[in-house]
């Protein structure tokens, strides 16, 4: 096996410290009331960023409150939002709460009192509250960046300047696997999918259209139950879906979940991209059931069982820089606190950074409110090209959830 070593320092941001004479301060929202599978870790994300300071720790449930702080290193906790603006208006506040639906509510009043905000992902189950999302995003021109921190993952980032370099040759198609395990189809396509199809329109930007299937039980969908999905999270059908996307200059992209293809207990989620084209391929693969740093790969031919070929695999070479920033594992006290692995913590990190040097540039967070709109219409496309059973152009005209007048089948 070959390997090579690939710097992204074209992709590079961050790199320069920008003065700020008070600390940024940080809310974090965790309301534990809520009942959810659980967190990603994104209140861990400012560990061992130079100047912050986590001001506020908001839970409506007070019990075992301190164990919680301990955690987010908040200096005092408070029970809403609106108790909290009556000490201290915050720079950023962090979204913990994995559920859409409760996330409009917390932006409305955010941007309200000129916050910028980290969201945890699905941004929205909606694109109605979408659209709503990139209506405040502008009028009170407040930065939002959402939880798809594979953008900032340097193996994907690698990935995309080798696309561009002409490591493959002319781009041609590029796959896409969430995790396709009990949640698989459409509960999967919302839930874990959204990283999949934000990770399409940053190797290649916006697609022109979609063509999409919706299967149940191996039949087309048509008037079948919807899915009961594990967590409150919209309405969702089938348990198997399958979509093409054109992209520009040609690019397809093809996306794909089915019912428990795989399982969390074997460790084998397929999560992840493949580009190939003309040249060769390159394939990135992560899941939380695998913590650890997973290789970026090359094949010298995009069928490469059809003649010769060579595998190789890309080292990558860290040139992020956070000026004064505390080394992972130091900020943590050891990789096994860090939740999800050292590659999850350090994409929340330089998310983080990333929305800090964009409200000091003010510019747009490399993932933000307005690629988040476009996944949710990728992700209503998919819905409506099955139901029309032809391609469906973006941008979507109708802006109504086409599984609505099913809700009743659930």
């Amino acid at each position: 096996m070959k390997t090579a070593a690939f710097s992204a320092s074209a992709l590079a941001f961050g790199n320069i410290a920008f003065a700020k004479p008070e600390p940024w301060k940080v809310a974090i929202v965790q309301d534990t009331s809520i009942k959810t599978l659980g967190g990603h870790g994104l209140e861990t994300a400012f560990y061992g960023l130079p100047n912050v300071e986590i001001v506020a720790h908001i839970d409506s449930n007070e019990k075992d409150i301190e164990k919680r702080m301990a955690i987010t290193h908040a200096k005092k906790h408070y029970r809403s939002l609106e108790e909290m603006f009556k000490q201290t208006v915050p720079d950023i506040v962090v979204l913990t709460c994995r559920l859409p639906e409760t996330h409009l509510p917390a932006i409305r009043i955010l941007a309200e009192k000129g916050c910028n905000i980290y969201c945890e992902k699905p941004l929205v189950s909606s694109l109605h509250d979408a659209d709503e999302i990139v209506k405040i995003v502008k009028k009170h021109n407040i930065k939002l960046t959402v939880a798809h921190p594979r953008r900032y993952d340097l193996g994907y980032r690698t990935m995309k300047k080798l696309i561009e370099s002409g490591k493959i040759g002319t781009p041609l198609t590029i796959h896409g696997f969430s995790k396709n395990d009990h949640r698989g189809g459409g509960e999967d396509m919302l839930v874990l999918g959204t990283h999949i199809l934000d990770l399409f329109l940053f190797m290649f930007g916006a697609p022109a259209n979609v063509y999409g299937e919706v299967y149940v039980d191996g039949k087309p969908f048509k008037d079948q139950p919807l899915t009961k999905t594990v967590e409150p999270i919209g309405p969702t059908a089938g348990d198997e879906i399958f979509a093409t996307f054109r992209f520009p200059n040609g690019v397809h992209g093809v996306y794909g979940s089915r019912r428990k293809l795989y399982s969390y207990e074997k460790k084998d989620y397929p999560m992840g991209i493949a580009v190939m084209g003309t040249s060769g391929m390159l394939s990135y693969h992560f899941s939380d059931a695998h913590p650890e740093q997973q290789p970026l790969r090359f094949n010298n031919h995009p069928t490469s069982p059809a003649r010769t070929s060579f595998a190789e695999t890309i080292e990558l070479i860290e040139d992020r820089e956070i000026p004064g920033a505390v080394p992972l594992e130091k900020a943590f006290g050891s990789v096994k606190k860090m939740n999800m692995g050292a590659i999850f913590a350090s994409a929340r990190r330089y998310a983080v950074w990333d929305l800090m040097q964009a409200i000091k540039e003010d510019r747009q967070p490399v993932c933000n409110a307005f690629e988040a709109q476009k996944v949710m219409e990728m992700i209503y496309g998919v819905y409506t090209s099955h139901l029309q059973n032809k391609p469906i152009e973006f941008p979507l005209k109708d802006r109504s959830h086409p599984l609505t007048k099913f809700q009743k089948n659930v």
